[in-house]
């Protein structure tokens, strides 16, 4: 099976060809490290996580080297500190590690590696004396270098944008000090209360876009196969990261960009001015599960819009039910092991990561698994294994799933014992008064010879 993806460079879906299927390089653009991440920055860490899962099982596990990077020097770090106070430092800290803890919750895969921006300045600044060197970039009085936009006969070719475009697009301001209102900072100079490097330009910090340039080439090399982020990153940042790179190395950037699209709630673009902002870690508290959460960010092909509706919400609940108790059914059967790679269900995500497909087949399975006679259950069951792994789902024991893992199950327990020792006694009225009591709750009792089991409604 080909795995074909959608190359933005082009404009067009090709057959996936690493330059060396040994060492297969994929480099993801991570969160900036000043805030709780929201759904929107959830999707392209769900989306690359499927991705890498993918290419690991067709290239193998110690043949894939996927760099995800944290930013941790940036003017909303610094925007957050000046607001509260609190050590940039600590920000940024504090903040990596709730992203990562929301990340785990959700499935996603740590990195092979995972390179911070502040542990990278000195290749930054050999980076920036490169492109000075070669004439693509210069500095000013003031400590700023920009990178020279007209030096580069081809910029725009991956967002298309003609000049005019560009001016309007750019995030940096038109400043007296450019050359061309289209260039744009490489390194700015620093005041004594934020983050600043000694470099040959003076006390400073590096700009955005040159850290994923710096960070993808030490790790991976001048020339890596996928590049990947969210659409939004189109331009400025993918284009001036392959302005830097090239123009430095002689060499393209990457060979496949890879770009997942847009995400709105019920219907509306998330901003603090609508008050519509959605983050994970509040999903989190509400009581969504983080399978939930993957299943929602899965249920649209990554490069389509995806709405996020609470009606979807609960219908991913749903499906992720039906799924568990399809597990739970053959709880006695033991897996087979099976060849993933001739499944529906691989074939859909090797055309272009067709995750509906995908989990079309998925559910397809448990229904077999439901209704299939037993010689043929540890096939089904294995198969439902397998893909759900490589989905990220469905690897919890049914019974977990059900009953949840929170700190009400030691009550739920004791309240079960209770209600298990006044049916014992006769006490009928306070057996139905606890089973009622654990209904409001939404605790599904089953009473069997075995004993009492319980799940969440």
């Amino acid at each position: 099976m080909t795995l074909k993806l959608y190359n933005t460079l082009t404009r067009s879906k090709q057959d996936f060809t690493p330059t060396d299927p040994e060492r297969v390089t994929m480099y993801v653009c991570g969160p900036t490290v000043y805030d709780f991440a929201h759904i929107g920055n959830a999707r392209p860490a769900v989306v690359f996580d499927v991705l890498f899962r993918l290419l690991r099982t067709e290239y193998g596990v110690d043949h894939v080297a996927y760099a995800q990077n944290i930013t941790d020097v940036d003017d909303k770090i610094n925007k957050a500190h000046q607001e509260t106070g609190e050590p940039i430092a600590d920000i940024s800290a504090r903040y990596s590690k709730a992203y990562w803890e929301d990340m785990t919750a959700l499935n996603v895969m740590q990195p092979t590696i995972q390179p911070y921006a502040t542990q990278h300045i000195s290749q930054m600044i050999a980076l920036i004396e490169t492109l000075i060197e070669k004439g693509h970039a210069y500095a000013t009085e003031d400590g700023h270098v920009l990178f020279s936009v007209p030096s580069m006969a081809d910029y725009g070719s991956l967002s298309r944008l003609d000049k005019d475009q560009i001016i309007a697009g750019a995030r940096v301001e038109i400043a007296d000090y450019k050359k061309d209102p289209s260039d744009f900072v490489l390194w700015k100079p620093s005041a004594d209360d934020l983050p600043g490097w000694e470099s040959p330009w003076g006390r400073g910090r590096p700009g955005w876009h040159i850290e994923c340039s710096a960070m993808a080439a030490t790790h991976l090399g001048h020339t890596i196969d996928i590049h990947g982020g969210g659409l939004d990153l189109v331009f400025p940042h993918h284009e001036n990261e392959i302005a830097q790179s090239t123009c430095a190395h002689g060499a393209p950037l990457a060979n496949y960009w890879v770009h997942n699209g847009y995400l709105t709630v019920e219907g509306e673009k998330m901003s603090k001015s609508v008050g519509n902002i959605t983050t994970v870690r509040q999903l989190r508290d509400q009581g969504v599960k983080g399978e939930v959460i993957r299943l929602m960010l899965l249920t649209a092909q990554y490069r389509q819009p995806l709405d996020w509706k609470q009606k979807t919400v609960e219908q991913c609940k749903n499906i992720l039910d039906r799924l568990y108790r399809a597990l739970e059914g053959a709880a006695s059967v033991e897996p087979a092991s099976i060849d993933i790679k001739s499944t529906k269900f691989y074939a859909a995500l090797c055309d272009d990561i067709n995750t509906p497909e995908a989990l079309a087949a998925l559910t397809d399975l448990a229904g077999q698994l439901n209704k299939a006679p037993d010689n043929k259950k540890p096939a089904l069951k294995g198969e439902l294994l397998a893909c759900g792994a490589l989905l990220g789902v469905v690897q919890q024991n049914p019974q977990t799933w059900f009953q949840g893992d929170t700190s009400e199950d030691a009550e739920i327990e004791s309240l079960i014992s209770a209600r298990n020792q006044a049916r014992a006694d006769k006490d009928f009225a306070e057996a139905d008064r606890l089973r009622d009591e654990l209904a409001d709750r939404g605790i599904i009792l089953e009473d069997s010879a075995q004993g009492t089991t319980w799940k969440r409604a």
